[in-house]
């Protein structure tokens, strides 16, 4: 006897709720442990990975919850809980903590198991729908305001010189807060000037806009880094997790310098946003991708190793990716991304991009190996296409994490990109690295495939190519 289809989909809908529910109900119970805990007892490394595993695991309950009202907006905000499971443990790796990691529960690997599972249950319906794209968020349509319009009206404006409402970006978003209602876009215009400031929009704040005078004009600097005592993911100059986030014309800058290591500019965990022209400084873990989906076009990206990392859906059009000297005896790697599951949907997409030497590399670039990427986690996941990679990237093009690790289970591709760089004889062998012939297979990886970007990005005003 034969299963009705629509049998078969009810029945998996009906799996797929009931795994996602048990999955909700294990991280509240991770969480309520970690909230337990008494952190006054720990010395301040400790506390701090505890302090940050207490927070991703809150974000985590809000991305299971809001996961079981979507279908395949799911897949994206499960990716996002596993890549806070994994923040977790990083923050504990930063320090050489390693030793609290065997202080986690039964719970904590239980939890990991069944958001495993609800992620290859979700995609499964996803797949069997095929029905395109799910209705995207209210909001979306409702808040976007055109991004390349002459002028825009501010709600809020800050300068240093005192000519704005507020001097600082934090005194500026503690009034809107308090200024905002609804879900029309707040833009805060930030005037020309330094400001020396870590900068926090936590995701309360919604569809936030902010807008600079230009790249080197409006520049957001900090130097908070791992050896200083900061976990990689509270080392973030400016960091942003409210949905729908756009900023035009800034620079954001870690000034901590190589030797301090990890020291994040960037780091977003904003769904839907939106970065066009702006500029992004630093040298290890320059900009954090770190969780959902993110559009970044016409930007400038500096950095030495890992410097575009994390587990988002990440795609950078038209941008100019720097690499910078490093220490003595260090390697430059572009990309780390950081897709442990082989169900996430996540990757680091650079197309029609420029990989070039920096000022103070370029006299020097024969003395230092520079790559493209290397995989961070076992499932690591980026492409470039049609881009222009400069002959300092080492005919390898990409380089091991440790041994052979995620060799096999990675997908690096390639496709037309040109450059002194860009020739694939010398290639890596690895079993997943992938010379992209196809205009086909490469389609896979363009925003209005992977990104759904045609259906969000129009609205805001940002130039985009859709295909490849």
């Amino acid at each position: 006897m034969t299963i009705p289809q629509s049998t078969l989909d009810e029945n998996t809908f009906h799996l797929r709720d009931v795994s996602l529910r048990a999955t909700l109900a294990q991280a509240e119970n991770a969480h309520n442990l970690i909230s337990q805990m008494d952190l006054s007892l720990l010395d301040e490394l400790a506390k701090s990975a505890w302090t940050d595993c207490l927070d991703l695991y809150k974000d985590t309950i809000y991305q299971l919850n809001r996961s079981i009202g979507s279908q395949i907006h799911a897949q994206t905000w499960l990716s996002a809980a596993i890549a806070n499971e994994q923040t977790c443990q990083n923050g504990f790796l930063d320090f050489n903590l390693s030793s609290h990691l065997k202080s986690f529960p039964i719970i904590l690997s239980d939890f990991s198991k069944f958001l495993r599972n609800s992620l290859a249950i979700n995609k499964q319906k996803r797949n069997r729908r095929s029905l395109g794209h799910d209705h995207f968020p209210d909001w979306i349509s409702a808040v976007y305001r055109k991004l390349i319009q002459s002028s825009i009206e501010a709600d809020i404006v800050v300068a240093k010189d005192g000519s704005g409402d507020y001097r600082t970006i934090c005194e500026a978003l503690g009034a809107a807060e308090k200024q905002r209602s609804g879900l029309k876009r707040f833009v805060i215009y930030v005037k020309k000037g330094v400001y020396r400031e870590n900068v926090e929009i936590k995701k309360s704040m919604k569809n936030l806009m902010f807008v600079g005078d230009g790249i080197d004009a409006t520049i957001v600097t900090g130097n908070r880094n791992v050896q200083d005592g900061f976990t990689t993911f509270r080392s973030a100059t400016f960091a942003v997790s409210g949905d729908g986030f756009i900023a035009r014309g800034m620079t954001f800058e870690n000034t901590a310098g190589p030797h301090k290591h990890q020291a994040v500019a960037l780091r977003s965990d904003s769904d839907f946003s939106i970065f066009y022209n702006c500029s992004f400084k630093g040298h290890q873990d320059t900009l954090y991708v770190h969780s959902q989906r993110q559009f970044y076009r016409e930007c400038d990206i500096h950095g030495t190793i890992d410097f575009i990392f994390g587990d988002a859906l990440s795609v950078f059009q038209n941008c100019n990716i720097y690499v910078r000297k490093p220490m003595p005896n260090q390697k430059n790697t572009v990309t780390a991304q950081g897709r442990k599951d082989p169900n996430e949907n996540t990757a680091i997409i650079i197309h029609n991009s420029h990989v070039k030497a920096s000022s103070d590399l370029k006299p020097v670039e024969n003395l230092y190996q520079s790559y493209l990427g290397r995989p961070w986690k076992e499932y690591s996941t980026t492409v470039f296409m049609k881009c222009r990679i400069d002959g300092f990237i080492d005919p390898a093009g990409w380089v091991p994490w440790s041994g052979d690790f995620a060799l096999r289970t990675l997908y690096y591709g390639e496709y037309m990109n040109t450059g002194s760089g860009a020739g694939v004889g010398g290639r890596v062998k690895w079993p997943g690295f992938h010379v992209i012939r196809s205009e086909a297979v490469a389609g896979k990886f363009s925003i209005g495939r992977i990104l759904a970007g045609d259906e969000w990005i129009p609205a805001s005003g940002v130039p985009f190519t859709a295909g490849l």
